[in-house]
Order: C-alpha cells, then structure tokens, then sequence
C-alpha cells in the first residue's frame, strides 16, 4: 500500500471515530454524543500498514498511541460529564399551580372532616337508642318481678283463707245430724239443692216388701251355714297343728268369724264366712307390731299400715337361777330347755321375714299358710265327700267346697296377727277395693277393726228399739251395690265403705230415730250422707282418730288419738277412678227402684233356695 492510500485510509478511520464528536457538538452542549458500537470502533483490525514496522515511521507511531490515548480519555470525560447524577431530570420543576393543589387538598381535608362528624353523631345516636332499648327492658323485667311477687302474696293469702275455711268446717262437721227429708225432717247440712241428684227411692212398703221376700229369704239359712263351715275350719285347723313342729314351726289359734256373715248383714249370695285365723311365732321369738301413727310420721300411702317386727322375747321369763350362775356342760334348765347361752335358731326369719330385714314378709306368710292348709287337707281329705280347692290366686286364705252336685261354698280363711292385747289385728291380705290401693312393702300389713266393728254393732243393736231398721239399710244398700257392680263391673266404692257410714250415723242418731217404720227415711239418709262424702272426697274412718268412741270400747289410745283416716283420699289423686265411682253410684240409684220393684215380684232361684247340706263320711 502507498502512503496516500494509508493516508486516506487512516483519515477514513480518523474520520469515522470523529464523526459522532462533530454531530454531538452540533446538537448543542448539553446532547450525548453518539458513539458507535466498540466492535465497529476498536476492535476493528488495524490496516496492514500498522503491522510493517518497517513501513512506518517512529513518529508516527506515536502519534498514532497519543490520539488513540486522547481519544479514550475524551470518552471517558464524556461520560462522566453526561451521567445521569450530574445532570438535572426532565419534569422535575415544581408547577406553577402549586396554590390549586394546596387549595384542593385542603377542601378534600374539610369534607374529611364533615364525613367523619357525620360517622360519630350516628354512632352516639345508635349509642342512645341502645341504652333506651336496655332501660325499657329492665323496667319490663321489673314489672314481671312485681307482678309476680304480687301474684304470690295473692296465692299466699288464698292458701292462708282456705285453710281457715277447712279448720272452721272441720271444728263444725262433728255437729249432730238433723233428720233428712220426710214428714217434719229437715236435709243434712252441707248439701244444698235436691239430695241424690232428686232421685226418689221406693216407699217404706215396697222397701218392707223386697226386703222380706229377697234378702231375709236370701240369708235365712245363715247360721246354718256358719256351723257348718265353723266344724270343718276347727277340723282343718287341727290337721294343721298336728303337722307343725312346736320348737319350728309358727303356732295357729283359734280362728275369730268377722265381716257381714257374723254381723248379720249379708245380703244376697253365695253366703261366704270369712274368718280370722291369728298364728304366733315359736320360743323365744314374738312379734313386736309397729303401727304408722306411733313413730315418725308416715307417709299419706302407709296410713293404717303397720309392720310386724320378729325379735327375741325379752323380759317375759321368769327369774331363773340359770341366768345368773354358770351351769356345767352336762347340766341342763328344766325351767327354759336349753342352755341360756345357746344361740336361737333363724328358721323363722329364715321363712317368713323380708330379705336382709327383721320384719314379717306378708308375701312369706301367704306361702307358708298355703302350703299347711294344703298338707293339713291332705290329711283329712278322706273323711268328707266334697273337694276343696283354693279361690283366688290372690288371697292365700281364699277357699271353695265343691259339692258332688256341682255347687259350691266359699269362705276366707285370713292369716292375722294380734296387735297386743287388744282387738286390732294384722291381715296379710284383704280382697283389695279399688279405692284402697294396696301396700307399699311386702313388710307392710294393714290393720283391721274388724273385731271391734262387731263388738260395737252388738252393744249398739242392744240399745235400738226391736226389729231395728239399720241392718236392713245396709244391707238394701249392699244388694244395689252388689247388683250394680255386675252391671258396670268394680268401682271406688265397696261394702266397707257403707258400713263405715252407718256406723257414723249409728253414732249421731238417737235410738228412737232407727225404728222399723222408719226403714225408707234411714236408708235416704245413708245414701245421701254417702252422696256427701264423695262429692267432698271424704270420708274419715270410723275409729282413727274419732274421740267420740266410748273408751270401753278399748281401743289402743294410739289409735284413738292418732289423725282421723280419709278412706276417700285416693279419688283426690286417681281422677278417672273418682269419675268412674261418681257415674256408678248416681246409676246405682237410678236402677234402684226398677231393681228393687223387679226383685219384689220376681224372686230369682239363687235367692230362693239353700246350700246344698255337706256329708260328712
């Protein structure tokens, strides 16, 4: 290459590299020159003419090194001067309206404001409406509490009213009873308006008439009938001894006849004795009875419930030498059999009390007087031409003679308990009323005034004018009851209940007031004073608790000085029941005269004619 060529070449390059420096100036001081890419500026290859040395010269090598140096240096401070730090952002002037975006923002801080005055008044006011809210709902709660304290002062002072009223009626129920409708009789007290619903009974003759040509023809042949089932229980009950062992088993007395058989008001058949049969435990044992109305007070469904106690026998022997000195091994008492030290045999809780309990099972009893009075008929069973059977399942003294002919007679023989040295007695088990309910406990035994219910209408029958009309009320009475009970079927009200009736108004009329004559007048009376009893669901029984009672009766003084008993009280809590005895009853009264008209022109064969007689072999 000649040196003009590498002339031009070189000022080609010199040209190119100066280039973008001449148009930077151009566009002014502040604009960044353009610089080419360094592959197209630097590490372009050097002409061939930089790689002969022999081609060129030494000064002109370095001036080629100085402008390449000056040129580097000229980037460098080109760059430096144009960085971004160094020089001032576009836009970056503060604008001219700078007062309007004050003023803006400052608007927009008031409505701020406003809006948040606005939120706290809607707050406050939801504030008050919930204390207004919470204030009337105390004073409702308020008012409730008043309303309710108010109501039970009311509920309080009615209770307080009432039971004056019952203390004052009580205090004047005992009043004597004037004579009821008849002639120049007046009503009972207590009952306003019509008695028995304004029912009429038949007239003293028709009432005469039915009762000699049914009931008297029904029971003529009653003590016949006594004697006869008397000599068999004496036969029955002698078997039954001669089976027992006396050291083991319980010890059977003589039987006791109670009830309408041996009160002489039974009143329609089958004639059916029913007897007390008292038992006591063998030595050293007794019963030790326990009535309701002697300990803590009992509970309203234990009153005339008592429990029988078995216990070792405790100062009824006599002193003994034996008691106080050590007899040898070989000796013996003749006076107590056995050595005193010698422990009692548990047969007798083992059979007859309650698990785990010292007092008589009633449930025991019923098992055992079964099974003797099986073995004891077993044993006499050929001497008679008859069958006996139990009746029912129920009563464990429950007994029938069937005859060879096909008719029977029942009796109840009752296992009891003699309550002391009186007259009351503890029955395993009473044909159950409706109305009484039963026990609570096995361990519970009622108590029967049975013997001193005879022994009062004996020495009341003695004071009454001859051919007294009050066994012939309660048995008319009876006979609807019976009739009416096969109509309807069982109700609240039983036989015991009329007794318990009569034998009130035995005690608040005088004896001229029971004459014969007097028949139709006694039996509205008893019927209205039953009215009376249930309408007002009471009726107290005869002997608890009725001071009126002759002491030489001699009743227990427990008993005559104990609560008066309500028979009644179980309609005040079985209200069906109550309903169902209410429509039995004013039934009962209105068939009444029908039934007794028809069984005065009509006397029915089971009426007319007697037992068949017993055979003995």
């Amino acid at each position: 290459m000649t040196g003009k060529g590498a002339g031009k070449a070189h000022g080609g390059v010199a040209g190119a590299r100066w280039g973008p420096l001449q148009e930077a100036e151009k566009r002014g001081p502040g604009a960044v020159p353009f610089l080419p890419p360094v592959s197209d500026t630097f590490v372009r290859p050097l002409p061939s003419f930089f790689l002969t040395s022999s081609s060129v010269s030494p000064h002109r090598k370095a001036m080629a090194v100085t402008m390449a140096l000056f040129r580097v240096c000229l980037v460098v401070v080109t760059a430096i001067i144009n960085h971004p730090l160094l020089l001032p952002r576009e836009n970056t002037t503060v604008p001219e309206d700078e007062e309007e975006i004050i003023r803006k923002m400052q608007a927009h801080q008031e409505k701020l404001q406003l809006e948040q005055l606005r939120l706290e008044e809607e707050v406050a006011q939801l504030a008050a409406k919930e204390a207004l809210e919470q204030v009337a709902e105390e004073g409702q709660q308020q008012q409730q509490q008043e309303a309710h304290a108010a109501w039970d002062l009311w509920s309080t002072l009615c209770m307080i009213l009432f039971l004056i009223i019952e203390v004052w009626r009580q205090d004047h129920q005992d009043t004597p009873l004037p004579e009821c409708p008849g002639g120049d009789e007046d009503e009972l007290p207590g009952l306003g308006g019509a008695p028995l619903r304004g029912l009429a009974l038949p007239n003293k003759a028709t009432l005469s008439r039915f009762y000699d040509r049914c009931i008297r023809a029904a029971t003529v042949d009653a003590a016949r009938t006594r004697e006869f089932v008397e000599g068999f229980v004496d036969d029955l009950l002698e078997a039954l001894r001669s089976l027992c062992n006396r050291d083991t088993d319980m010890e059977v007395e003589d039987f006791i006849g109670v009830d309408s058989m041996y009160e002489n008001w039974q009143a329609d058949r089958p004639l059916q004795c029913r007897l007390f049969v008292p038992f006591t435990p063998p030595e050293p044992y007794c019963f030790h009875p326990e009535l309701w109305c002697c300990s803590h007070p009992a509970p309203l469904d234990r009153q005339g419930y008592g429990q029988i106690k078995v216990g070792l026998a405790v100062g009824d022997a006599p002193d003994c030498a034996c008691d106080k000195t050590k007899l040898g091994e070989d000796l013996l008492c003749l006076l107590h059999g056995r050595s005193p030290g010698a422990p009692p045999s548990c047969e007798v809780e083992d059979l007859l009390c309650a698990r785990e309990s010292p007092y008589l099972d009633a449930m025991q009893v019923m098992k055992w007087f079964q099974t003797a009075l099986t073995r004891a008929w077993h044993r006499i069973a050929r001497k008679y031409e008859f069958d006996l059977a139990f009746g029912e399942l129920d009563s464990p003294g429950s007994l029938k003679i069937k005859f060879r002919s096909g008719k029977c007679m029942p009796f109840n023989l009752m296992p009891v308990i003699q309550c002391g040295d009186s007259d009351l007695y503890f029955v395993s088990h009473l044909s159950r009323e409706p109305a009484g309910g039963g026990p609570a406990s096995s361990t519970d035994w009622l108590l029967s005034f049975a013997v001193y219910e005879r022994h009062f209408l004996r020495v009341t029958t003695k004071a009454l004018p001859e051919g007294a009309c009050h066994l012939s009320c309660l048995q008319i009475a009876s006979f609807l009851l019976s009739k009416q009970r096969r109509l309807t079927g069982p109700s609240g009200l039983g036989r015991y209940h009329l007794k318990t009736a009569l034998l009130h108004l035995l005690l608040l009329r005088q004896p001229a007031d029971w004459k014969a004559e007097q028949l139709d007048v006694r039996l509205h009376e008893l019927l209205h004073f039953l009215e009376k009893s249930l309408l007002e669901k009471k009726l107290l029984h005869f002997f608890v608790g009725n001071r009126k009672v002759s002491e030489a009766m001699g009743l227990p003084e427990a008993v005559r000085g104990a609560e008066p008993l309500n028979l009644f009280r179980p309609f005040v809590l079985q209200r069906s029941l109550y309903r169902k005895t209410m429509d039995s009853f004013y039934e009962m009264l209105k068939n009444a005269p029908t039934l007794i008209q028809e069984y005065s022109l009509h006397v029915p064969s089971d009426h007319a004619s007697p037992p068949p007689k017993a055979v003995l072999s």
